[in-house]
């Protein structure tokens, strides 16, 4: 199939959040195609903001889709028992968290056009550390005393870390201190690098047991991610023989 765009690529990855270790790659994809199915709605992911992303697309070509972000290192497989669930690779999960934060930000934006006061702050407690940290870094680029008040509530209920973030970023904006620029060009950089595609490839792995080359064939590469397992560590001669000796 052709190269997803870059729209695509991060509806798939938002989708994939609201089921990050607790579905697979069929029910990320009805998600995308915007199921009515009874478990997409009881578990409430049609609130999803993609859902239905790929509405007009067949199912077939949303697994083709999703196949696609696993084949290229934006998603992963990991088994729970037998379960086969979908994961973020660290490329994936670099550009999400990104999508993340900007969408909380965002949504603080709305809060104070609507002139909302005293928001709950608990729906961040507990978040992904490295996501809440980027989130304040992206308010203290800001500038702007508009969320200070925002802030003083969150910094109420969070943990040390966060508290002690927090407060500087209160004072960053207090005393209009300048983020450094440098760190947001640097960001910016590194999620462009993240979206760039590589096709796969195959590859040459040292094998660990007669320290000899071995290729690992793009088919073997997509047949081991589908099954949540890591590189080989053996070349085929070599698991040959491991596993006749347990005959």
């Amino acid at each position: 199939m052709k190269q997803l765009q870059e729209d695509e690529i991060r509806a798939i990855l938002r989708a994939a959040d609201e089921i990050i270790a607790e579905g697979g790659r069929t029910l990320l994809a009805k998600i995308l195609k915007g199921s009515r199915e009874k478990k997409v709605l009881q578990l409430e992911l049609d609130q999803c903001p993609v859902y239905g992303y790929f509405r007009a697309d067949k199912m077939d070509d949303v697994l083709t889709k999703v196949d696609w972000m696993l084949n290229r290192d934006f998603l992963a497989i990991e088994y729970s028992g037998k379960l086969p669930m979908i994961i973020f690779t660290e490329r994936g999960w670099e550009i999400e968290r990104d999508q993340i934060a900007d969408e909380l930000l965002h949504e603080w934006n709305e809060w104070l056009a609507a002139g909302k006061e005293h928001p709950d702050m608990y729906y961040l407690k507990d978040r992904n550390r490295g996501m809440i940290m980027l989130f304040l870094e992206k308010i203290a680029e800001t500038g702007d005393k508009q969320y200070i008040p925002y802030l003083k509530e969150w910094e109420k209920i969070d943990y040390k870390k966060v508290r002690a973030r927090i407060r500087e970023v209160i004072q960053d904006l207090e005393t209009g201190s300048l983020a450094d620029e440098q760190v947001a060009a640097d960001r910016r950089d590194s999620i462009n690098a993240a979206l760039k595609v590589s096709e796969p490839h195959d590859i040459y792995l040292k094998c660990h047991e007669c320290t000899e080359r071995f290729i690992f064939t793009v088919g073997e590469q997509q047949f081991y991610r589908q099954k949540g397992f890591v590189h080989p560590k053996r070349c085929p001669e070599c698991r040959e023989e491991r596993q006749l000796d347990f005959i």
